[in-house]
């Protein structure tokens, strides 16, 4: 898979980045639709979309011409002053989400921080998580991942905060006591593998929020904007949270995140952020979020993702080692034997995935076709590692 030029680049990360990632073997160059190209010119059908962040596919060419305009205009102020963008990308996220207030961050980790601030403003200061939850990496939202090994090293982590059983509202009711202020969770488990709770879950996790006087905070962050075949997620139960997270495919590629709230917000002075709602940064999040709304990119992942889930079934019956597939839209999760000897093979066959565990994880661009759906299945039952 490597030559001499990607072998000089590889080392040189090595070298000179700090030993975070665990990265796959290749070098990227471009992107372009639903398509990534590498330094030696292979051109890979991109099934990951950097995490769910590419939805409106790479360099979209509204974003793109977004971007171009406003960096001649103006990329940042501060706070300190009004901006275009900045009120025009506010109103747009209250009218799409039902929320009152937008509060924005650099990224999803900056939302959930946000987050745990505005629900602990007063007297009662636990949160409770989610097990197998993810949430982010900075200190606060760290607290309420699950994953042991992400948390070990840096305890002790902030105080009040807890974790009950996912899709198990009477353990979350056990859980809850006094000083509880708000239940964090993600509607559909992402990092985790695609783990989806029963069909009634988020609603009767609101009622138990509103018969305790608790906020419901939605983590929308990796499903949010149409992944799931709704804009939102927590939209296909029909609920209101009282606060949600958002980032990833907000910007089209552009990193941007934000906290939105009802009922509840912060006073003068209690968050804040240098480069928080740049108009860089939001006018790439209006461009990516008008041509979401605009191609009606939530029914095309909901239709894409159903014919590929069919698909998958209809391989897994017949001559591939697939243990289990879960999804919804195109958030997809298949359980293999060996998830990274099976990516590792797609990645020969011109495919990019990601995998967590024994889970081959999907989350394409939703601009994805049927067309492309068929090459990435064709390519997976090319894979050795998934023949019976």
């Amino acid at each position: 898979m490597e030559n001499f030029k990607d072998k000089e680049i590889i080392e040189k990360e090595a070298k000179f980045y700090t030993h975070t990632f665990s990265r796959l073997p290749v070098v990227i160059e471009r992107g372009k639709g639903m398509y990534l190209r590498d330094v030696n010119g292979t051109k890979y059908l991109d099934m990951f979309a950097g995490i769910g962040v590419n939805s409106v596919g790479h360099c979209n060419k509204e974003v793109v011409k977004a971007i171009k305009k406003q960096s001649g205009i103006l990329m940042h102020t501060s706070n300190w002053l009004y901006t275009i963008p900045q009120i025009e990308l506010a109103e747009k996220l209250t009218k799409i989400s039902g929320m009152d207030k937008v509060f924005f961050t650099n990224d999803g980790t900056e939302a959930v921080e946000a987050a745990i601030k505005l629900v602990r403003r007063g007297k009662k200061k636990e949160i409770i998580a989610m097990e197998h939850d993810f949430h982010g990496r900075t200190l606060g939202s760290l607290s309420l991942t699950w994953k042991e090994n992400f948390r070990k090293p840096f305890e002790p982590l902030i105080p009040f905060t807890k974790f009950a059983e996912y899709n198990n509202i009477g353990a979350l009711e056990k859980a809850i006591t006094e000083n509880t202020t708000a239940v964090i969770l993600e509607p559909i488990q992402s990092e985790s593998g695609t783990i989806i709770p029963d069909k009634g879950y988020l609603k009767a996790v609101r009622q138990l929020c509103d018969e305790k006087g608790i906020y419901m905070v939605v983590d929308e962050v990796a499903v949010g904007f149409g992944r799931t075949g709704k804009m939102f997620c927590f939209q296909h139960e029909n609920i209101m949270p009282d606060v949600i997270t958002v980032a990833k495919a907000m910007g089209g590629g552009f990193p941007v995140g934000a906290m939105l709230c009802r009922g509840i917000d912060f006073n003068q002075g209690e968050h804040g952020g240098t480069y928080i709602g740049n108009p860089l940064a939001c006018a790439a999040a209006n461009a990516s979020i008008d041509y979401i709304t605009d191609n009606n990119l939530p029914e095309n992942a909901r239709i894409t993702g159903e014919y590929l889930i069919k698909n998958l079934n209809e391989l897994k019956g017949k001559n591939l080692k697939i243990k289990e597939i879960r999804g919804k839209g195109l958030l997809i999760g298949i359980d293999v034997e060996d998830a990274k000897k099976t990516v590792m093979e797609l990645i020969e066959n011109k495919i990019m995935a990601i995998w967590t565990g024994n889970t081959v994880r999907l989350l394409p661009p939703l601009i994805i076709s049927k067309k492309e759906c068929d090459k990435f299945l064709d390519a997976l039952n090319k894979c050795k590692s998934l023949k019976k």
